[in-house]
């Protein structure tokens, strides 16, 4: 299979880099979050990031799904239409089980999570299984970045929209 995804920065705002910088301090109720101050950083680098990813994950998906084995670990956990599965494994075996699909993306929100290493997209568009008619989905991922430069797949959320 394909290696997990990397990232490589445009221009100077390496991660290493962006890791360096003074942080500060939010305190919630129970919990000590670090939130970077370069927010500004924090998002042109979280959308490079999510487009990078999104492009190699829906083309992979769409024309080799074992090519996505890399990008989900042991800890993976995916819901597709309210079914539970985790573990790359049982990821893979179940999104092979869908078929042939052909993915159009119509938009990518992006958010920081809880720290420099974790990233939360939401991910809406259409999918043509086999030769039906396009349906609308949403799919929400928690990527993780367990070594530098690498992002995983910790959580997976899938859902088809019918009309409402």
């Amino acid at each position: 299979g394909t290696s997990p995804l990397q990232y490589e920065p445009v221009g100077n705002k390496s991660p290493s880099n962006f890791e360096s910088k003074l942080s500060k301090r939010v305190l919630s109720n129970t919990t000590d979050i670090q939130y970077p101050i370069d927010f500004l950083s924090l998002a042109t680098m979280s959308r490079e990031i999510a487009s990078a990813f999104s492009q190699h994950f829906y083309q992979t998906l769409d024309t080799n799904v074992d090519g996505l084995s890399s990008l989900y670990f042991e800890r993976s956990m995916m819901t597709f239409e309210g079914e539970e599965y985790g573990g790359s494994q049982a990821i893979i075996g179940k999104l092979k089980k869908v078929g042939q699909v052909k993915h159009v993306i119509k938009s990518i929100d992006i958010q920081p999570s809880t720290t420099d290493q974790a990233l939360v997209l939401f991910v809406t568009g259409s999918v043509s299984i086999g030769n039906d008619n396009p349906l609308h989905f949403c799919e929400m991922f928690q990527l993780v970045q367990p070594v530098p430069n690498q992002w995983q797949i910790l959580n997976d959320v899938f859902r088809l929209n019918y009309g409402m």
